[in-house]
């Protein structure tokens, strides 16, 4: 069964899709929104392919909605790693959604730390406060990790506190800023330049190469943030 013929099979069976990206690569989409009912599907998929790993797989790249699945072409071919996927995809809606992890991360909000958090409550029509609250009120996946190093794109949050990125975005923001953009929000692991509405900052080395797991997040955790005052911060970060 050629791909053509999988993707074909797959479309018709449940909107699902699989192309050639390259002569070592595979895209598998999954749907076709940013959601939790779609990245729910991305991680059962990638769980069922982790668990069926072909010794020509290289590497396995999840986001919002798809996944990238990259091998070496002088082990196997488009035929093989996509019979493969196929596979996988008729499964994927058949199995429970695999545990999550839950990360906690500490956040001082406003102030020097949260430098747009007055814009983006008047921007939604909300006191500060009710911005804070409504942001640590929710628990986000961790939808992929991109960017930079540690970087994870977190959503949904709620859709009454979303706001758009800076029209000018800062040459450098500082590391552990936490922002919003759209109905996204996130953490900066590195001082990068970037975009995001920033609403507070945590004291947490969110992506550090010296401790045997780098990033403090990972793909298909669950993140939930809690506030705490400059004081506490500062004896953090010590």
């Amino acid at each position: 069964l050629g791909l053509a013929n999988m993707q074909a099979a797959s479309a018709l069976r449940t909107g699902l899709d699989i192309v050639p990206a390259s002569d070592h690569s595979i895209l598998v989409t999954l749907g076709h929104e940013i959601s939790p009912e779609v990245h729910a599907r991305v991680r059962r998929f990638c769980h069922l392919l982790t668990g069926n790993l072909h010794d020509a797989i290289l590497n396995v790249h999840p986001a919002y909605a798809s996944v990238l699945v990259t091998f070496e072409p002088r082990e196997s071919d488009l035929e093989e790693i996509g019979a493969l996927l196929d596979l996988l995809l008729r499964k994927v809606d058949e199995i429970e959604d695999p545990p999550a992890r839950t990360v906690q991360i500490p956040v001082c909000y406003g102030g020097e730390h949260g430098p747009d958090l007055a814009e983006v409550a008047r921007m939604c029509g909300l006191p500060p406060e009710e911005v804070i609250e409504r942001h640590v009120a929710g628990e986000y996946s961790v939808y992929f990790l991109g960017f930079a190093p540690g970087f994870a794109y977190l959503g949904n949050i709620d859709e009454s506190i979303a706001a758009p990125r800076r029209e000018v975005p800062r040459s450098e923001v500082p590391p552990g800023s936490v922002g919003i953009n759209g109905r996204q929000t996130g953490i900066y692991p590195l001082a990068t330049p970037g975009g995001w509405r920033l609403i507070g900052r945590t004291p947490l080395k969110i992506f550090d190469l010296q401790r045997e797991r780098p990033s403090v997040l990972a793909f298909g955790d669950r993140v939930k943030f809690y506030a705490i005052t400059p004081k506490e911060f500062e004896s953090r970060c010590r």
